[in-house]
């Protein structure tokens, strides 16, 4: 992380929602004349929600969260002169969370598998979908579900993610990665597998 930035406060279990401020565009054009002390407590006002949507997302590999946030707030400080006000400074340091994780996604999904990866799909069952599903369903099991998740390779981690935490459709995850459906398909097939495999040994 950028040592300028501020330190990361605690997580919270939900994104808090953005306090109300009438002087968002008074903070923003502090910033634009380049006052540090206004670009810092704009960084220490939002940062703990963007790491904790980044991380929720991002759940495999905390390093990747990290440099995730950093890239939110250095394109934030860098476009800020295109910010209008038009919605609050969260959800506008949301949006571009948002593209900042896709972007992730979308290189790691394309990376090759490796060999390690696939070859415990012969011993798994060959399609542990109805699972995932219902262990995504309660609270208390999203909780050991994520531990699962953290523990898998990256790759299958983050489709499994994009596919059940946010509700992508498997055209949409495909047309994002630039691969065929079928490539994601197999690729979720194998997550799945590896996912029950975890879960059961837990």
């Amino acid at each position: 992380m950028d040592p300028n930035l501020p330190v990361m406060p605690g997580l919270a279990g939900e994104i808090p929602p953005p306090a109300e401020d009438s002087g968002e565009q008074e903070l923003v054009a502090a910033i634009l004349r380049n006052d540090r002390k206004a670009a810092a407590r704009f960084v220490a006002a939002h940062i703990d929600a963007i790491y904790t949507y980044a991380r929720q997302r991002l759940l495999p590999r905390a390093d990747l969260v990290e440099d995730t946030v950093q890239e939110v707030f250095l394109a934030a400080l860098g476009g800020l002169r295109h910010f209008q006000g038009q919605s609050s400074l969260r959800t506008w340091l949301i949006g571009i969370a948002r593209h900042k994780i896709e972007d992730v996604y979308r290189r790691r999904l394309r990376a090759p598998e490796s060999l390690d990866d696939t070859a415990q799909l012969d011993r798994d069952p060959p399609d542990a979908a109805p699972m995932v599903d219902e262990q995504l369903d309660t609270t208390r099991a999203r909780e050991k579900a994520r531990s699962v998740i953290a523990r898998l390779p990256e790759r299958y981690g983050l489709i499994l993610l994009w596919r059940y935490w946010e509700q992508r459709s498997t055209r949409d995850i495909a047309q994002a990665v630039g691969v065929t459906e079928k490539s994601v398909e197999r690729m979720l097939a194998r997550a799945r597998a590896r996912f029950k495999q975890l879960w059961l040994e837990e």
